[in-house]
């Protein structure tokens, strides 16, 4: 079958949206496919299913003519997975719907959410589930690989609260999944879920969460910062799980609180966030108050406000490169060398958001779930190039690499948070996991997608049919209970 024959094909069998490359949809389609403006792959079409049903008809079309395919969530992957040259792109924007159940407790997520709409749904209720710190990224394609976010001390990862998932396989099954059912491809789904399927619809375990928090946002120049860093470091692991921290270097943004003179300075940012105790927030902020900071803010905020604070550093369409790295204990020196190279980057925008990995997230066992960090690592460093214009973009990917190769001698191994890496090598990936958990998912992948249709991705690759693992015993069933697989070569993921 023609090429042609076949997009003719795949307009016919899905109800929803299918946009090829001469209808006038589809260069905003195109533009609205993905946050990263330096991803300029071209897809040979996109589809917009509103339905599970809609998806496993485009995969079965996509499929049968040996074609690539990607699949969209939110949009917001760094890597820019969601889009391949040629591939038809699985755009899951239509299926956006946030349920929220508050007497279960529950938030039903369709595939193509975003965290604006679950966290406005959930707060409504006094809920939350842990989830970013950007309201446009994806709920989908952040929890896949873990999530974190302000509440990750009070609950772990967004992979942590994830009770059951639907997906499509790639023989075009629709599948549900949860501790009860089918809880190995479960176990793969939180953490490495983009391998295994388009996942159409997650449900959340929410949280009873204040929706009024209390912000403390307190800014250095990077020659200052030492002090109130490491001061961080020595004392934040002893705070109660009810207070976030997160540390990140980044430009003083051009707010109203920030004083003019110093709009635009390269420096740290503590933030400090509490929930339903003014005073447990008080004395956690305490001590980083008359300590040289250029400006302060300590303030009641709305959750989603909190949610959408840094939304402005990461506009639509901003050329990105991200790269990731984790630390076990962070030393004098490794902070030294991180202030050092925070004031080389060029753009504004550009800078290193650094997560302490504390509270129910290291209560988690490691191999709970399928997440790709060890849970003994205590920091999480990310390392992110902007710009708007080829020469900046180019400085600030340099600096974003050479800033990685500085911190990476004060890193045990190359482990990284997935979510936070542009480029990954399977050596890279492998790292990440750890050999064991790595191993299981092979496995996993040989059983649910063996011809590596979902790639586009932090990739794990299909284990040789004689593969290892203690998913395997189960593993044979879940493929000898379809009788409609193919087996033509094809890619997809997100």
């Amino acid at each position: 079958m023609t090429t042609t024959a076949a997009l003719t094909d795949l307009v016919r069998a899905v109800p929803g949206k299918v946009l090829l490359p001469d209808d006038a949809g589809f260069p905003a389609a195109r533009a609205e496919a993905i946050w990263n403006g330096d991803i300029r792959r071209q897809p040979a079409a996109i589809v917009q299913p509103d339905s599970a049903e809609d998806v496993a008809r485009a995969i079965t079309v996509i499929r049968s003519v040996g074609a690539d395919m990607t699949v969209r969530g939110g949009g917001h992957s760094g890597a820019g997975n969601a889009v391949a040259d040629g591939a038809v792109m699985i755009d899951l924007s239509r299926m956006n719907q946030v349920r929220v159940d508050p007497t279960a407790r529950r938030a039903h997520v369709g595939g193509g959410a975003t965290w604006a709409a679950l966290d406005a749904a959930s707060a409504a209720h006094g809920l939350a589930v842990v989830g970013g710190t950007v309201s446009h990224t994806g709920v989908a394609g952040l929890t896949l690989s873990g999530g974190m976010g302000h509440l990750l001390s009070q609950q772990g990862l967004s992979c942590d609260n994830l009770v059951e998932a639907t997906l499509v396989t790639a023989d075009a099954r629709t599948v549900t999944a949860s501790e009860a059912a089918e809880p190995d491809l479960f176990w793969a789904l939180r953490g490495a879920g983009t391998n295994f399927g388009v996942v159409t619809e997650l449900v959340f375990d929410l949280h009873e969460v204040d929706p009024m928090a209390h912000l403390g946002f307190f800014f250095w120049g990077a020659e200052d910062a030492a002090e109130p860093f490491a001061l961080t470091r020595d004392q934040l692991f002893a705070l109660p799980d009810s207070i976030g921290v997160v540390v990140v270097g980044i430009s003083a943004p051009p707010e109203p609180f920030v004083p003019p003179e110093h709009h635009g300075a390269p420096g740290l940012a503590i933030l400090v966030v509490g929930w339903g105790d003014p005073e447990a927030h008080a004395a956690a902020v305490e001590p980083l108050r008359g300590r040289g900071a250029l400006f302060e803010l300590v303030t009641p905020i709305p959750y989603v406000a909190l949610q959408q604070m840094l939304d402005p550093t990461s506009p639509w369409g901003i050329r990105a490169y991200d790269k990731g790295i984790n630390f076990d204990e962070l030393s004098d020196e490794a902070i030294a060398v991180y202030l050092d190279w925070l004031p080389r980057k060029r753009f504004p925008l550009s800078f290193a958001p650094m997560f302490p990995l504390r509270g129910r997230y290291r209560e988690i066992a490691d191999d709970a779930t399928a997440f790709g960090s060890s849970r003994s690592a205590r920091w999480a460093l990310s390392m992110v190039g902007m710009g708007t214009d080829d020469e900046t973009f180019a400085a600030d990917r340099a600096w974003a690499r050479g800033f990685w190769e500085a911190m990476r001698p004060y890193a045990p191994n190359g482990a990284t948070y997935l979510n936070f890496e542009a480029e990954t090598s399977e050596d890279r990936v492998r790292d990440s996991y750890g050999e064991p958990k790595y191993r299981r998912l092979a496995a996993l992948k040989a059983a649910w997608d063996p011809d590596n249709v979902f790639r586009h991705n932090a990739n794990i690759r299909p284990a040789a049919p004689t593969g290892q693992g203690a998913a395997t015993d189960s593993i044979p069933r879940a493929r000898q209970a379809s009788d409609t697989a193919v087996t033509t070569p094809g890619s997809a993921g997100d």
